[in-house]
């Protein structure tokens, strides 16, 4: 037969018999206490314990959603990048380069001269996947845009300039091959 902690304690002397009597009352005056009252005795530990599982599950609940946005994140670049690998447009090493910059540095993609026209006219972006630039065409880049901004390098504003050649200036005079940006 098992013995109850009490007995136990009792039978190895580690508490004397008054002390293990006395608990007892004082667990039984408690319940009266709370059945006659209503009142609700504090228990400390259960109250540590109640603490503890609230703070745990908070945890949980941040745990989840940095998870959460982790995941989001991997989708969307993940959506990006098959974007671009399904629109983008083969570029031409042997074509003119077209210099941009991508965080203060200057980059250089090698495109034909009617490709690097559309990108300077607006009909055609430059985005980045991984290390690499790519071009996809205007559709393709606001689909990318609404994704992530920051994968899009170079987009221009589709030229309004064919309005106002007539207030230019300058529209006698050729640009030099060696100024072309």
């Amino acid at each position: 037969m098992k013995l109850s902690l009490q007995e136990q304690l009792l039978k190895s002397g580690l508490v004397s018999a008054s002390k293990a009597k006395s608990v007892k009352s004082e667990k039984r005056k408690q319940v009266q206490q709370q059945r006659k009252n209503g009142i609700e005795v504090v228990d400390e530990a259960k109250e540590l314990a109640q603490k503890a599982q609230a703070e745990k599950i908070e945890r949980d609940k941040e745990l989840n959603q940095l998870r959460q946005q982790q995941e989001e994140q991997k989708q969307l670049a993940a959506q990006i990048k098959q974007i671009i690998e399904l629109n983008r447009l083969p570029t031409d090493p042997d074509g003119l380069a077209y210099n941009f910059t991508d965080n203060n540095k200057v980059k250089r993609l090698y495109v034909s001269e009617t490709m690097r026209d559309q990108i300077a006219a607006g009909r055609l972006a430059i985005v980045k996947l991984g290390g690499n630039y790519e071009v996809v065409g205007t559709e393709a880049a606001k689909k990318i845009q609404s994704r992530d901004a920051a994968s899009v390098i170079v987009f221009n504003e589709p030229n309004k300039a064919a309005d106002n050649v007539a207030d230019d200036p300058y529209a006698a005079y050729q640009v030099p091959d060696d100024l072309i940006w």
